[in-house]
């Protein structure tokens, strides 16, 4: 599916942000855009009064007239005294969580440096080695982890790192050397619970759960599906099922994704929640090709509302609050960086709750007896 305009914009203004000035032909190249969509871009965004361009840079607004002085005086080049924060490349949900965050250092007065790890296995730990061997004092991240294999070869030298380090949407398994580490995440369970009883309050009975499951966030929604399903009573039928060929881990036997359609109507579903919001988007559209139209067909709500809203149909979706969850793992950090160890008292594993926000794509299920 091609990125939405808005969402590429929003991962060009997150970047920007978090680190304060950025040469436009490495910007295109980290954020994977042609040289020529990146310019278009930053022209629009500046005349927007959204950042500022200079001799090929671009910098955010509320930098452009104090320059780097504050940078320089705390080591700039060398990375001391600096906050690292760590992302996947080419992840909108978490770009959202980066935004959030950076906005609480700057209010702190604390530098960023922003790593972006590609998207393979272990790319994360030479971004963090190489901001810890710049001076980086503390550590906000959000690993990819694929898989659940890739997540628990991850759990070693995370556990040990040896600056204060706060996970970002992320939480290692109960019992784990990560279970003692400071995390701030969605309550996706939640999340799914509100998705479910939406969809059940409006006499949906049969539900199918097409999601991803490729991620953290994927596998606890899925989990979470399977769970609260189970346990309603006025669910007669649940399923679930992958989103797209694309959104498995891709370390294992290839999950097989179904005809959507097909399945709904062997099945007779007539509620879907869809994760995440691009795979919803076009599973809408390719339901509609096949002659299932939202809502009047069947209800759907998406996981996620990064660009839910923006489809022929707009979508009710579950809202996990991403910028929060930013903002409150930096002041976490910001609180383990302010106190001597020691005296910061026990590890906190937060959990902030999604909200659902109701749109075009839900409606009370008619049936022949009303």
């Amino acid at each position: 599916m091609r990125e939405p305009v808005e969402l590429r914009r929003q991962r060009i203004l997150a970047v920007v942000h978090a680190r304060g000035a950025v040469k436009v032909s490495s910007l295109a190249t980290e954020l994977d855009v042609s040289a020529v969509t990146l310019r278009r871009d930053v022209e629009e965004l500046a005349v927007a009064g959204m950042l500022r361009r200079g001799h090929g840079v671009v910098r955010p607004m509320e930098d452009a007239e104090r320059t780097e002085q504050v940078p320089a005086a705390r080591g700039e080049g060398s990375g001391g005294g600096a906050v690292a924060l760590v992302v996947p490349e080419r992840h909108s949900y978490l770009y959202e969580t980066l935004h959030g965050a950076r906005t609480a250092l700057e209010e702190a007065g604390v530098r960023i440096t922003l790593r972006i790890a590609p998207q393979t296995a272990g790319a994360e730990r030479p971004q963090v080695e190489r901001a810890l061997a710049a001076g980086a004092r503390g550590l906000l991240i959000a690993p990819r982890w694929r898989s659940a294999a890739v997540e628990e070869a991850d759990y070693g030298w995370l556990s040990g790192i040896g600056v204060p380090t706060v996970l970002m949407e992320r939480r290692g398994r109960p019992g784990s050397a990560l279970h003692a580490l400071d995390s701030v995440c969605s309550d996706h369970w939640y999340g799914i619970h509100l998705a479910v009883d939406h969809l059940v309050s409006l006499g949906h009975r049969r539900l199918v759960l097409a999601a991803r499951n490729d991620s953290p966030t994927a596998r606890a929604i899925r989990a979470a599906f399977a769970d609260i399903a189970a346990a309603r009573p006025e669910v007669e039928d649940w399923s679930v099922v992958l989103s797209s060929p694309t959104a498995g881990p891709g370390d294992g036997p290839r999950e097989t994704a179904p005809d959507l359609a097909a399945l709904m109507r062997k099945r007779g579903t007539t509620g879907a929640v869809l994760h995440g919001d691009e795979d919803a988007l076009m599973l809408v559209q390719r339901l509609a090709e096949s002659g299932m139209r939202v809502p009047r067909d069947c209800s759907v709500v998406a996981y996620d509302d990064v660009v839910a809203a923006l489809g022929t149909t707009s979508l009710s979706a579950v809202a996990p609050p991403r910028a929060d969850i930013g903002r409150a793992a930096a002041e976490l950090l910001l609180h383990r960086l302010e106190h001597p160890a020691g005296t910061t008292g026990p590890v906190r594993r937060t959990e902030l709750l999604p909200r659902l926000e109701v749109r075009g794509s839900t409606r009370r299920l008619t049936t022949p007896e009303n």
